[in-house]
């Protein structure tokens, strides 16, 4: 009943999607309007991917107090931010309406399909777009669920192809993941996250063996041979195992050491589908990135600014240390917007020293994206004051975004500077503000 792979779907179910602006489950929302159902859904704040949705024919509310929740609904999905006292899903369940994850409903999505996931702690939805962009350019005309927005999917995050191979970003929040059952796993890196959630970092390890032992039984995991602790994860599932690498770390028009390791992940991607080497380099070495990620949004007086999504102590440094390197010589500010409490807490040490190659670090607030899971607070002037003792740069509390902004406008920026805005909440909004502020 919930299955909607094909257009040419015998009958139109109406599916109610709660949350219907994340970045998963708009794609899921697109996928299932463009297999003829009627689809529609609420969300708590406009955005672009709201806008897109409606260009599509799809109706959004930002009113999520349940009045959109009516009878004659076949299938209410909701995203993992929606809780199960929301409104919403009160409503649906008074109804009788059946309920799904949007992990859930994507597997049902999926059935039929040969999965390409791409997992790990980092580096999905680069390594996703960059997988899809190869498959694509090789004629495999793949049906793309992306964490990202794409140049090659004309801004989108999402793509229906015409052959049975979709590629997939494989979310391990919440085990999400468990509801796909792939032929073949990009697998990135497995450092620990979520925490929310996962009890340890043996829980955490656990759900990828979990994962890889739902793949298909002559599956194929491709991993870096480098990690010992990924390929320990990665053997004990019984699936064929690629060393990533044994490829070379090819030049990219992207930055970053992160970026490369990513790339190594699709070529040996291309050799279990025996892609050639040379035509898929071709294709990863045109990769110009995506959104959010490390992303140029523009030069404004003489100030580059860039929008990336990293909010793990690992990506930052990551991120700063590619940063640097497209950079050299110039004075990097970043604006850090932590991503949650209980992510600030639970990583706290490591966020102490992940900054180091930037110049000057401000950090506004603290996004809060669940309210359910926010048991205790972070001081930001706390974390200001530990991060500048630990790493020795300058860190200043913003107080809130508009005070951030008003003193990098009024204070801080000078010509030449290169303006990093992080993280995975509302300071995407200061990138853009920034970048329009010169027109």
């Amino acid at each position: 009943m919930t299955s909607g792979s094909s257009p040419d779907t015998l009958f139109s179910l109406k599916i109610f999607c709660s949350g219907i602006g994340g970045i998963g489950i708009s794609a899921y929302a697109s996928l299932q309007k463009l297999a003829g159902h009627d689809v529609f859904g609420t969300d708590r704040s406009s955005s672009s991917l709201l806008d897109d949705l409606q260009s599509q024919g799809i109706r959004t509310s930002l009113i999520q107090d349940g009045s959109s929740v009516r009878e004659g609904i076949d299938l209410f999905v909701y995203s993992e931010a929606i809780p199960p006292d929301a409104p919403e899903r009160i409503k649906a369940q008074s109804l009788g309406i059946p309920q799904k994850s949007y992990p859930e409903a994507l597997g049902e999505f999926m059935k039929g399909y040969k999965v390409i996931a791409v997992c790990g702690t980092h580096g999905k939805s680069s390594t996703t777009a960059m997988a899809a962009r190869m498959l694509m350019l090789n004629g495999y005309d793949p049906t793309v669920v992306v964490g990202t927005k794409m140049k090659e999917l004309e801004g989108r995050n999402w793509r229906k192809g015409r052959s049975d191979y979709l590629v997939l970003e494989a979310c391990e929040y919440r085990r999400s993941f468990l509801h796909y059952a792939p032929s073949i796993v990009l697998f990135t890196n497995c450092d620990g996250d979520h925490f929310d959630y996962y009890e340890s970092i043996e829980d955490y390890h656990s759900a990828f063996l979990q994962f890889f032992r739902g793949m298909d039984k002559d599956g194929t995991i491709v991993c870096h041979g480098l990690s010992m602790e990924d390929v320990s994860i990665a053997k004990k599932s019984g699936r064929n195992i690629v060393d990533a690498d044994q490829y070379p770390l090819i030049s990219l028009q992207t930055p970053g050491y992160h970026m490369q390791q990513n790339a190594q992940l699709v070529l040996g991607l291309a050799d279990v589908l025996n892609i050639p080497q040379q035509e898929t380099r071709e294709a990863v070495q045109g990769y110009a990135g995506s959104w959010r990620r490390m992303e140029k949004k523009g030069v404004v007086n003489d100030v580059t600014i860039i929008d990336d999504y990293a909010h793990h102590p690992t990506e930052i440094r990551a991120t700063l240390q590619a940063m640097r390197s497209a950079y050299p010589g110039q004075r990097i500010v970043t604006v850090f917007q932590p991503h949650t409490h209980d992510r600030t807490k639970k990583l706290y040490q490591e966020f102490l020293t992940c900054f180091r190659d930037t110049d000057l670090l401000i950090i506004p607030d603290i996004y809060v994206a669940r309210n359910d899971i926010e048991t205790d607070t972070v001081s930001v002037k706390t974390l200001a004051e530990d991060i500048a003792r630990s790493s020795n740069i300058q860190v200043i509390d913003g107080i809130s975004m508009d005070n951030t902004e008003h003193l990098l406008l009024t204070n801080i920026l000078r010509k030449g500077d290169v303006l990093l805005c992080m993280g995975a909440g509302t300071v995407t909004n200061l990138a853009a503000k920034m970048a329009s502020s010169g027109r």
